[in-house]
């Protein structure tokens, strides 16, 4: 049966052991779970972003060309993906505790494995082993959210969640900078598996299970009914739909960015790695905005207002790519407003996609995974081949992916907001 559409909120206090407080206590008593909850959401980014500085040293260490090296990113990614399909289902069937602490364990033996790999395969190899762990903790990380939070609780969750997820990419390669320096490029996954079991201590210590475990087999076709049933939810759907296509746009920012700056306008690699960092600030705003902007205005305006801005970025980052292609600042300000509409909006979408899902919620934010991560690959992708000038292909995935985004959530997004 597909799943039904229900406006209910379940009380998230039904699910959370004692050591984890309920949202509506005091948050300084709920802060310890959210940082666990955003520590695993920032995992997965910062587990490939740490070592993009050191591509040409991990290259000439291993005997391979920079390109080979940039394979483990693509299939990272592709099995971080697939991965989130398989682990949200399970969760819902098994509980949280129990697949996110395996696959956290997984997530530091790969770590390890590539802190000493002798040559290119072993270092795919542990890739792959890396992205089986993570994606448990990409995809439960909002599951877990959805269990211990609802209402405005879970808007702020997931704003926290926005902010990790945009630290991680953000702080990550800076720290990865200074990590290569003093200590080799090898030091860096070190510290990742030592981040990572400090996640694990934290997840085992302030969360344990926060989803009750349904007896019963795993049934494939019930999974893939339940995922075509989400497709079809409207309160779903058009949220997740709309975080899809901001995150190619947004991936399509982090790929195409270095190579405008570093190439085009001539910055050092410690200047990106600043630059990249106080990305985190203007999200952090942002986001720290939204909660506050659906308590007062509702979900869907507080997101068209934040869709409005990102299109505004968009139109306004394809003109200064095609009129102002040699000055720095319009190039800067206009990917800034669109940055500014996506810290807006990603917290408000994940909310209202995954509210009042109850036993669904591992599913949910699975295929909520899955859509963020195939936007992200498709605009990174795109943003390479369209264009020569990285610019040029940057400013037309932005004006492709955000009035879409727009135009589709005006006509399918109010449903959404009840959810939430």
């Amino acid at each position: 049966m597909h799943p039904q559409p229900t406006t209910e909120l379940a009380s998230p206090a039904a699910n959370i052991p004692s050591s984890v407080p309920s949202a509506g206590r005091k948050d300084r008593q709920a802060a310890g779970p959210i940082a666990a909850i955003c520590a695993l959401a920032a995992m997965g980014t910062l587990a490939t972003n740490i070592f993009l500085p050191s591509l040409p040293a991990i290259a000439a260490d291993l005997h391979v060309s920079s390109a080979a090296v940039t394979s483990s990113i693509s299939l990272y990614l592709a099995i971080l993906a697939v991965g989130q399909l398989i682990a949200g289902p399970l969760s819902d069937r098994f509980g949280r505790r129990t697949p996110i602490l395996a696959g956290l364990c997984v997530f530091i033996l790969g770590t390890v494995w590539c802190a000493l790999a002798p040559d290119l395969p072993n270092l795919l190899i542990a890739r792959s082993i890396q992205a089986c762990g993570v994606c448990v903790a990409t995809v439960l990380s909002r599951a877990i959210a959805s269990d211990l939070f609802d209402g405005q609780a879970l808007t702020r969750v997931m704003a926290w969640i926005t902010v990790a997820t945009a630290a991680a990419p953000g702080f990550s390669p800076l720290l990865g900078s200074a990590l290569d320096h003093f200590f080799g490029w090898r030091s860096e996954f070190v510290f990742v598996a030592l981040f990572g079991v400090c996640a694990l201590s934290a997840h085992a210590r302030l969360i344990g299970e926060s989803h009750a475990s349904v007896t019963g087999p795993v049934n494939p076709i019930a999974v893939c009914r339940a995922y075509l049933g989400l497709i079809r939810n409207p309160r779903f759907a058009p949220p997740t739909r709309t975080a899809g296509l901001l995150m190619a746009g947004l991936f399509a920012t982090f790929s195409a960015t270095p190579r405008v700056l570093l190439e085009h306008f001539r910055f050092t690699p410690i200047a990106l790695g600043l630059l990249f960092a106080a990305v985190v600030l203007l999200v952090l705003g942002a986001s720290l905005l939204a909660p506050r902007l659906s308590a007062r205005l509702g979900i869907h305006r507080a997101t068209t207002i934040g869709l409005y801005v990102t299109a505004i970025g968009a139109g306004a980052n394809l003109f200064a790519a095609l009129v102002a292609h040699d000055s720095f600042t319009p190039f800067l300000a206009t990917a800034a407003i669109f940055l500014f509409g996506v810290g807006v909006v990603s917290p408000l979408a994940s909310a209202a996609a995954l509210s009042s899902l109850g036993a669904r919620a591992g599913a949910a934010a699975a295929l909520f995974g899955f859509a963020q991560m195939a936007g992200a690959a498709c605009g990174a992708g795109l943003a390479a081949v369209v264009a020569r000038d990285p610019a040029l292909g940057l400013a037309i995935v932005l004006a492709l992916a955000c009035p879409l985004a727009t135009i589709l959530y005006l006509r399918d997004g109010r449903p959404s907001e009840a959810s939430a």
